[in-house]
């Protein structure tokens, strides 16, 4: 459904992203992460038609974002970060708006099913400038979908929502999962693991990993991880661990608490559980602990490195300035 070749993005002498290249296939959801300046809203909106590329190239449904740009935002519903809404319009008459600027033939229909499916029927007359942010993130949310798309384009689309409010959201995205192409981009990482099949991390303006979480957590994690709860805990007891065989390191969290890393496919448990009783030390808790998404994140995306990006340490911005861009709007 999208491919994306070599893709490459300069603002004068700033490379925002550099050789990018993934696909996401028909009825996928894909999570698209990086910290901020990385390249992930710079992708975005050259995929929607929102800028052009300075080289390589983007499908969208077989057509190019470049030479086939229309048929390209026909198929495409986004939602950006900062949504762009006309204030003094009640939410029908904008949704109606984008309706006909869509070309949607049965307008009242389709804006029926958005109000419904996300959820703003009760503020269908209501001046958008009188809602609130999470009314209003939701009322850019049913434009991208008023047109009824084969892909969804998500800038951060529970931002400013309560908890209910993104529950709800959450599960509407979840809904389209087979029947719409989607990439959501979040800084909420647990957001990821439960509606993303597939995570695409990018760093510095290049993709550093792309696969499913489970198997980003099994690539990473080189070997077992275990914490343990003890009720006594002396001072020797992080040096005996030490000593087991296959038993890698041990790091004293407190409270009794220690992580144990084995080395890679070894397994500790029953040498470690044997030692505990023997001493005496009140084995109270053993399980092993996977890499969090979190975790997985904070590897690819900090390095020595990142302080040679500017003098204070920042990433440069890969976009322009928020201001700009409201400007062109």
């Amino acid at each position: 459904m999208i491919v994306v070749e070599n893709l490459t993005k300069r603002y004068g002498e700033v490379l925002a992203i550099d050789q990018v290249s993934f696909n996401v296939e028909k009825g996928e959801i894909l999570g698209f992460l990086g910290p901020n300046g990385a390249g992930k809203t710079t992708t975005m909106r050259i995929l929607t038609g929102y800028m052009p590329a300075t080289e390589g190239t983007a499908t969208v449904a077989g057509y190019d974002v470049f030479e086939d740009s229309l048929e390209v935002r026909r198929r495409v519903g986004y939602l950006p970060e900062t949504v762009p809404l006309y204030r003094e319009m009640t939410v029908h008459d904008y949704l109606d708006f984008f309706a006909t600027i869509r070309g949607v033939d049965a307008r009242d229909k389709a804006i029926d099913r958005v109000l419904e499916s996300c959820s703003i029927g009760d503020v269908r007359d209501r001046s958008i400038g009188k809602l609130s942010k999470g009314y209003r993130q939701r009322v850019g949310l049913a434009q991208a979908l008023v047109h009824d798309p084969e892909v969804l384009v998500l800038d951060e689309p529970t931002i400013g929502l309560d908890p209910r409010q993104i529950l709800g959201v959450r599960d509407l995205i979840r809904s389209l999962a087979g029947e719409r192409t989607v990439i959501l981009s979040t800084h909420i990482l647990p957001e990821v693991s439960q509606l993303c099949q597939r995570v695409l991390i990018i760093n510095h303006g290049r993709i550093v990993a792309e696969d499913s979480p489970e198997r980003l957590t099994a690539g990473l994690q080189s070997g077992l991880v275990l914490r343990l709860q003890l009720a006594q805990a002396p001072e020797q007891a992080a040096v005996a661990m030490q000593q087991v065989a296959g038993v890698k390191s041990v790091d004293a969290v407190g409270n009794g608490q220690f992580e144990v890393t084995c080395e890679a496919g070894a397994d500790a448990r029953a040498a470690l559980t044997t030692l505990a009783v023997q001493n005496d030390w009140g084995l109270q808790e053993m399980r092993s602990v996977s890499l969090t998404l979190e975790d997985i994140f904070l590897q690819l995306t900090t390095d020595e490195h990142q302080a040679e990006d500017g003098a204070d340490g920042e990433l440069l911005a890969d976009e322009p300035s928020l201001d700009a861009e409201e400007t062109q709007q």
